[in-house]
This record gives structure tokens, C-alpha cells and sequence, in this order.
């Protein structure tokens, strides 16, 4: 029986592996590409062909998380800097240079305790103390850090539905933000709008106890938004304040499948920092725009961080059983599972996200006025390409119409040689792009890609 080296040896040999390695290195190494079969046609206004490619392509499968597809995930967190910059900084994407002298905060709000969990606390100066739960020298890869230390008193049930509720939690903290910051001004609630607008972007990342806590630039614009000056009331300060001040204010009432009243709320740690244009982080704790919009980047790809996971949604129990994750990771996606087989629960759609731990909400979401969308980005990558093949051809865009049929054909390899090929294949793409990066000094979460 051939050995995995001997069939990589064989497909490096074959006739069309230098076509399939172009085609794979044109999509970065995508690790699960997506198969189409059809044509792509330039025709000039009479119908007379200019260009044809026929036959079967692949196209990067998109999945954002670095524990599936780590070529994609690196083009997402790309997007991800970029619609988080604009915000910060302005004078691109459609937002002016003036958004970075706005009243800007970086908060972080985070789960509550649902109890004791293995942690390796440190002090400033970055030495590690003993496990608050246990009392023990945790190392830093000891698996047993974010699990319970008892897990038979760990109330697994109300970390779920906490995790189900969450991104409904955070709606009511940015109503409850904007009442607060209204009351601080003097206005009504209902004359908010008339003065001020608030703007944000957050992105959700999963503590290693399986919880997510939220990260989020909050803006103070103008009513109209990032174009129409804030009111001079509104300060850093102040959203500060208000921030925390609407984090305690705000939870959602359930009940347990026993009946019992269960109150859902942020955890006690509330974490706001200033943001500076010019410094990296100051005695303050002020925070650049640039490494803040690197960090986003980064938590937009991270998954549950349970290792050792497909990251990919739960079909039966037997899918749950042979998952190879701690057992606190799998205490929740069990929690998860069976909340979701019970009527009271059936709207949170539960086995739908145990493999998400109970979480259903969106990794990074914005307000509608904070900067660009990832649409935009997109369509935006798209037309400079399509620009650059016409001059290429030294074609005129607008005496040229573009005629795309494609079907489905399959998704990923065909077999576990390709797939270590394509793995090398993306690593490589990667270093190239991180020494181009490091020669033009890029940014940050470039460099860390």
C-alpha cells in the first residue's frame, strides 16, 4: 500500500500537475476549494468574440476561520483591517479623514462567571501567578486551562443559553448606551438622533473557557453620521463612562427547562481604552488605530478555540462523540445539543450552533454608518481586477460585455496527496506575501498573518 509520500511523489509526476499547481497557487492554497465547471466569454457590443475560457475552475472557498481554511481566513482578516481602519482613521472607503479626531473607545465587554475555571493569571510585569481555581502552576499549554475545575457544579446550562442570548444582549447595550449618553447631555432619549449618532463596529472572540466576549470600536458621530460634526458634549470620556454605565444596566430574563428564573448579564470586567492616531500605546493605555484594526482582524478569524475541532455544525450525537476536544468544550456542545431538542428552546436554534458552543451571532458586525462593507471590498477587488485584465488586453471596458456560466462541480480535493500539496502550497504563498509585506513596511496584521 502506497504511503502519503509516495502519493504526493506520484501527483508531482503527473502530466497535469504543473496546471493543477497554477490553478491552486491562483487561489492562495485555498485548503477546501470550490469546483466549477462552465465558461467565461468577452464579446464586443455585436456579439463577436473576443476572449473564451472554458472548462474547470476553483474559487477560494471563503470560510473566514484559520482552523479551516487558512488562506481564506488571511484574505478575510485582510478585509477585516481594512473596514475597521476606514473607521479609525478615515480618508478612504468613503469615510473622511476627520473620523479620527471623533470621540472614539475601545471596549470590551465579556461573559460572567458560570464558575471556577483553570486559569494561568499573570502581574504586569508578565510573571505567571498560581491557578485562582486549583491553586497550581498552570503551563502555558496545559489543556486543562478554561475548563472547570469542577465540573459537576459548573453551571454549563446557563453559560449556553448566556451564549445563545448574546448578541441580543449587546442590541440592548447600545439602546441602553444611547439613553445614557442622551441623559449626560440633557436631552431626551427621542432628540438623540437629532443631535448625535452613534457608530461601531465589534467582533466577537471565544475565551478559552468557550465563552465569547465582545471587542468594539463605539464612535460618536454627528446625526448624519462620520461626515457631520459631533456635538461638542460628546467626549472619550464620556462614551467611557457611559459605556460601562450601560453594560451594568442591561440583561435578558429566560427561564431554565425546569422553569426557573435565570437572568442573563455582562460579566463584571468592563474594559474601555482610548484610541490614538499617532502612538502605539501610551502610560494611559491608548491604543493606535493601526494595531487596534490588526487585532479586530485577527479575532474575526479565531474559532471556539477548542482544539482539535472541525469548526463545522453538529449532525447527530455520534458527531458529538467522537469529537476530539476537551471535556468542558464538550460538556457545552452537549448542553447545546440538548437545549435545542427541547420546545421551550426550539427558537434559538441550538444543534444548529453546538459546534459553536451555543454562540449564533455574527463574528464582526458594524452600524450601518461606521465605514465600508465587506460587500463593498469585495466588489471593489473584483472591479480592479476585471479593470487590469481589460488593459491587459487593451480592451475598452465600456465597448465589452462580460458573459459568465458556471455550475457547482464539487467542493475540496481528491485526495489527501492534493490536499498536502495545496497545504505547502498556501504556506509558501503566505511567506512571500509576509517578506513583500516586511520589505514595504505593511501593517501589522499583515506581518502576523
Amino acid at each position: 500500500m502506497l504511503t502519503l509520500e509516495d502519493r504526493i511523489t506520484a501527483r508531482v509526476k503527473a502530466v497535469d500537475f504543473r496546471a493543477w499547481r497554477d490553478r491552486v497557487t491562483a487561489i492562495g492554497g485555498c485548503a477546501a476549494p470550490i469546483r466549477l465547471s462552465g465558461a467565461f466569454q468577452l464579446q464586443d457590443l455585436n456579439g463577436g468574440v473576443i476572449e473564451h475560457i472554458g472548462g474547470d475552475v476553483m474559487v477560494p472557498c471563503g470560510n473566514r476561520r484559520e482552523s479551516v481554511c487558512p488562506a481564506c481566513s488571511d484574505r478575510y482578516a485582510a478585509d477585516a483591517y481594512h473596514l475597521m481602519h476606514a473607521g479609525l482613521a478615515g480618508g478612504s472607503k468613503g469615510v473622511p479623514a476627520d473620523v479620527s479626531e471623533k470621540p472614539r473607545v475601545f471596549a470590551t465587554l465579556t461573559a460572567p462567571s458560570f464558575g471556577p475555571v483553570h486559569n494561568r493569571p499573570t502581574i504586569t510585569t508578565g510573571k505567571v501567578r498560581p491557578c485562582t481555581g486549583c491553586g497550581e502552576w498552570h503551563h502555558g499549554d496545559d489543556p486543562r486551562i478554561g475548563g472547570a475545575v469542577d465540573p459537576g457544579s459548573y453551571d454549563y446550562m446557563g453559560a449556553v443559553l448566556w451564549q445563545a442570548h448574546a448578541g441580543k444582549l449587546w442590541h440592548r447595550f447600545t439602546i441602553a448606551l444611547r439613553r445614557k449618553l442622551a441623559g449626560a447631555a440633557g436631552l431626551k432619549v427621542s432628540e438623540f438622533k437629532n443631535h448625535a449618532r452613534l457608530s461601531y463596529a465589534k467582533v466577537a472572540e471565544y475565551q478559552r473557557r468557550g465563552l465569547v466576549h465582545f471587542h468594539a470600536v463605539i464612535r460618536v458621530d454627528g446625526p448624519d453620521g462620520p461626515h457631520d460634526p459631533t456635538p461638542a458634549w460628546a467626549t472619550a470620556e464620556l462614551l467611557g463612562d457611559c459605556i460601562k454605565a450601560a453594560a451594568r444596566s442591561v440583561g435578558i430574563d429566560t427561564t431554565r427547562p425546569d422553569g426557573s428564573a435565570l437572568r442573563l448579564l455582562w460579566g463584571e470586567q468592563v474594559d474601555t481604552k482610548g484610541i490614538r492616531g499617532s502612538q502605539v500605546e501610551d502610560e494611559s493605555g491608548e491604543i493606535n488605530e493601526a494595531r487596534l484594526a490588526g487585532y479586530v482582524a485577527k479575532y474575526a478569524t479565531k474559532g471556539t478555540g477548542a482544539k482539535d475541532t472541525a469548526d463545522r455544525p453538529i449532525r447527530s450525537q455520534l458527531d458529538i462523540d467522537v469529537l476530539h476536544i476537551s471535556e468542558h468544550h464538550r460538556r457545552m456542545v452537549q448542553t447545546a445539543w440538548d437545549l435545542g431538542g427541547l420546545a421551550d428552546f426550539e427558537e434559538l436554534n441550538l444543534r444548529k450552533w453546538a459546534h459553536m458552543l451555543g454562540f449564533r451571532g455574527h463574528f464582526l458586525t458594524k452600524s450601518k454608518h461606521y465605514s465600508t462593507t465587506f460587500r463593498a471590498i469585495r466588489e471593489e477587488r473584483r472591479t480592479f481586477r476585471t479593470l487590469e485584465m481589460f488593459e491587459r488586453l487593451e480592451l475598452d471596458p465600456a465597448a465589452v460585455v462580460v458573459v459568465n456560466d458556471w455550475q457547482y462541480a464539487g467542493s475540496g480535493y481528491d485526495n489527501d496527496a492534493e490536499r498536502e500539496l495545496a497545504a505547502g502550497i498556501a504556506e509558501r504563498v503566505r511567506a512571500q506575501r509576509l517578506r513583500k509585506y516586511e520589505q514595504e513596511g505593511g501593517p501589522d496584521h499583515v506581518r502576523a498573518a
